[in-house]
């Protein structure tokens, strides 16, 4: 099940949708590598600020600055929540402008990613981030989202 919280309303007014392709991109993601198993398995995605993106991380990474997404895994729990993922406005509509891609898709994209991250994928090797972009093309193409890394390959 994927929450969405949308904290800054810029991504309403950029993006009506924001909070549907949101949850459908988390879902995707769940749908393809934790199969639910009669046991619904929570995600809450909060699309906010720059502002409020940038205090959780230099709160939680010690980092200066916002980010375009953060996720945060929970610890084991009764709940079967797997944790949180974070969105900058700001960050995220600069990104898309800037490598020529709709909002909605990058949107897509980094919830995808984040969703990712807390399934425990990660992309701090060559041979993580290689096999964490496979499953995210696999994903994104699902979802009708071209490959967000073609620019860098080509």
């Amino acid at each position: 099940m994927i929450e969405v919280e949308i904290e800054d309303v810029a991504w309403t007014s950029a993006l009506p949708h924001a909070s549907a392709a949101a949850e459908r991109a988390g879902q995707a993601v769940l749908d393809e590598i934790a199969p639910s198993d009669g046991e619904d398995q929570g995600v809450a995605v909060l699309l906010t600020s720059d502002e409020a993106v940038a205090h959780l991380n230099q709160r939680f990474r010690h980092k200066t600055g916002p980010t375009n997404v953060l996720s945060f895994p929970a610890s084991a729990n009764p709940e079967n929540h797997l944790g949180d993922v974070a969105l900058a406005y700001g960050a995220c509509a600069r990104e898309a402008d800037e490598q020529g891609k709709s909002l909605e898709q990058h949107l897509i994209h980094l919830v995808a990613h984040g969703v990712l991250h807390l399934l425990g994928y990660d992309h701090e090797t060559d041979g993580e981030a290689e096999a964490m972009e496979a499953l995210e093309r696999s994903i994104l193409e699902s979802l009708g989202v071209p490959d967000p890394y073609a620019a860098e390959r080509a």
